[in-house]
């Protein structure tokens, strides 16, 4: 297979906070073209877990998210901090999030949430949990609702455009499948 790879000539921050970085690149193409400027832009890690209590409730949070000017249903999770792992940020999350410790913690899968433009990785686990231990401790800018909902009406709010992360979906149907809840289908 022919090298499709670039090689980058030189990077220039363009814009740099602690919520938003942004980079142009100049870089090679195989054929020697170059592309300048690209755009990259730079986010933290982050996790979201699928949470299935014991009567096979799913948990999640719902909070307003300004970006797209709506209250939004989403799987707990958040950013991955420095010197943290993945799965050390989903327990904590979880947590932090919802007052539930998490037990059986796997990983769904690792995924690069848009690779165009966005250098940042997004980690998707499932986990059980049996009760609420601690109330939510959030962060200060964080205002959250914890809901149980049932596995059906889940799917439901999908459907009808209630649940609109995109990157997240995908984490409650590869949750689904390895729960057995959904039939794979070809």
């Amino acid at each position: 297979m022919r090298d499709l790879n670039w090689k980058t000539i030189s990077s220039k921050y363009v814009y740099k906070d602690q919520w938003f970085i942004a980079r142009a690149d100049s870089c090679e193409m195989p054929d020697k073209r170059i592309v300048e400027p690209y755009y990259v832009l730079e986010f933290p890690d982050w996790c979201n877990v699928v949470v299935v209590t014991d009567d096979e409730k799913i948990i999640m949070v719902r909070q307003y998210r300004h970006a797209v000017g709506k209250t939004t249903i989403e799987l707990p999770g958040g950013i991955i901090d420095k010197n943290e792992t993945p799965v050390q940020a989903a327990t904590r999350e979880v947590l932090e999030e919802t007052g539930y410790a998490i037990t059986n913690l796997q990983l769904l899968y690792t995924t690069s949430p848009n690779p165009a433009i966005n250098n940042n990785t997004a980690h998707f686990f499932i986990a059980k949990a049996t009760k609420q231990i601690v109330a939510q401790n959030t962060d200060p800018f964080e205002e959250l609702d914890v809901l149980l909902l049932d596995k059906k009406e889940v799917l439901q709010m999908i459907e009808r455009s209630e649940i609109i992360h995109g990157v997240q979906i995908g984490a409650i149907y590869a949750a689904y499948l390895a729960l057995g809840w959904l039939e794979k289908r070809m």
